[in-house]
């Protein structure tokens, strides 16, 4: 899809902010291999908010690139479930204290590896 350049430059950088945010999460959690990893500890839960709050910030910005895209490339990719991602932001940011641990060690270990392969294919594509 052709964007305006100033769209295109501002949905580039975006992504790139989401893919430095996965980064982060995956280096920062490298040592969690089980949810009791999360919730057995002070540093385990420092984990977890810490995931949360860039789970947030992914969210965010992918309803902001959605948002400059107007709707036209998150829709046509079928290989991530984009309205999931973007429905994880809120259920953290309005529902914290109801966090299931196992549902963000489930995100970390399973999903965001695809995530972030789709971020830079998306980068790729409208680069």
């Amino acid at each position: 899809m052709e964007l305006k350049s100033s769209h295109n430059e501002l949905a580039v950088n975006i992504l790139k902010q989401i893919e430095k945010a996965i980064e982060k999460i995956q280096e920062r959690t490298k040592d969690i291999n089980h949810v009791n990893d999360f919730i057995t500890s002070s540093f385990g839960m420092e984990k977890l908010d810490a995931t949360c709050m860039l789970l947030i910030a992914i969210g965010e910005s992918l309803k902001g690139f959605d948002k400059v895209t107007n709707k036209q490339i998150l829709s046509k990719d079928k290989s991530i479930p984009w309205n999931d991602i973007m429905g994880v932001r809120d259920i953290i940011a309005h529902h914290y204290f109801d966090i299931d641990a196992e549902e963000i060690f489930n995100i970390i270990k399973y999903d965001l590896e695809p995530l972030l392969y789709a971020i830079r294919e998306l980068i790729i594509k409208i680069s």
